[in-house]
């Protein structure tokens, strides 16, 4: 059993073949589409945030309008990059999100990707110190957010409003939140200092490293150091592990005309540079879902997680990425040997 929901990266361009062509089109479809995927019988409805690009930024509008108009599924991000964020502000952000969703929040978070802006995150008044990397920030940020939805003291109050001198929380606080928090991991040593932190993992596409072995396996060793860490740190509740994979099932003319070219040129890893290293990308499955099915029933890394993320062509639109979705549901993951955990409790 796993969870299965959608990554959208809202991506919006005024060209021919998207339906996609402003940003409110991606705001408001992806809304659309998590509606639709919870009637479909999928888990999650996330979404990944770039700053100074096409694509989605700040994220908390967006989940809020998802959670009003949705009931059941998970909401979350996939990932924020927290070199962007004041940690205090974002703490009452997420939980107002959360509390409107029912407690349904999913925060991905992470030190972010190599991205269009040169030092983005310098441009929103965030320098590092001398000696500091935006890397190291990233991580203070995080604990200080951390800390901060879990109720710690954070200002002084003023005794003549209070009639008492204290230690203050940001409120609201959403009880639970601190347990929904991810880190998305891009190599196996970030994975471990996760799992060390107490932090559910987020693993994506790419790794940005490379041991020469199959993208999978290397993801799965990834996950598999993360849990000992996570034993070996003695945390009491079992955490959640997630990895995104390009899933594009080919059932119907449609699906043929865009992306039928796809099924032996997305069948192997890539392995490139990216951010002054090597990184490995996973493949893309495409085709016939039986096949995609039995490949993913090979996927180490995928057999080891528990929530697997689907990033979706968003700029086809809503009902396309609808007929995507219901099509991996409802025949690609049952014949993978896994279901959707809504469809188990449907039983």
């Amino acid at each position: 059993m796993k969870r299965i929901g959608f990554l959208s990266f809202g991506h919006w361009q005024p060209v021919r073949g998207s339906l996609v062509h402003t940003a409110a089109d991606a705001l408001l479809q992806t809304i659309e589409l998590a509606v639709a995927a919870e009637e479909i019988g999928a888990d999650g409805a996330y979404v990944r945030v770039h700053h100074f690009a096409r694509q989605f930024a700040s994220p908390f509008p967006l989940l809020a309008a998802m959670a009003a108009r949705t009931s059941r599924i998970e909401l979350g991000t996939g990932v924020i990059d927290m070199r962007y964020e004041n940690p205090l502000y974002m703490a009452e952000e997420a939980a107002i999100t959360d509390l409107i969703s029912g407690r349904r929040l999913q925060l991905g978070l992470s030190r972010g990707s190599p991205e269009t802006a040169i030092r983005g995150s310098e441009a929103f008044g965030y320098v590092p110190a001398e000696g500091r990397t935006d890397a190291d920030d990233a991580r203070e940020k995080t604990e200080v957010f951390r800390a901060a939805i879990a109720g710690a003291g954070i200002a002084q109050s003023n005794p003549q409003m209070t009639g008492r001198s204290t230690a203050l929380a940001i409120t609201p606080q959403s009880d639970g939140l601190s347990d929904r928090i991810w880190w998305g991991s891009g190599t196996r040593q970030t994975a471990i200092w996760a799992a060390q932190q107490g932090m559910n993992l987020m693993s994506s596409t790419l790794l940005t490293e490379d041991t020469g072995v199959p993208f999978d396996e290397l993801q799965a060793e990834q996950i598999e150091l993360y849990r000992a860490a996570w034993n070996e740190a003695g945390w009491a509740h079992t955490p959640r592990v997630s990895v995104s994979r390009s899933i594009l099932p080919i059932v119907n003319d449609t699906d043929r005309m865009y992306f039928g070219g796809m099924e032996e040129e997305g069948s192997e890893d890539q392995v490139g540079h990216l951010d002054g290293g090597l990184a490995r990308f996973g493949k893309t499955y495409v085709g016939d879902p039986d096949r995609i099915a039995r490949d993913l029933a090979n996927d180490a890394a995928v057999q080891a997680a528990d929530t697997v993320l689907i990033t979706v062509p968003n700029q086809l639109g809503v009902d396309y990425n609808a007929h995507l979705l219901e099509t991996i549901v409802q025949h690609v993951a049952p014949a993978a040997g896994w279901t959707s955990v809504e469809a188990a409790s449907a039983r």
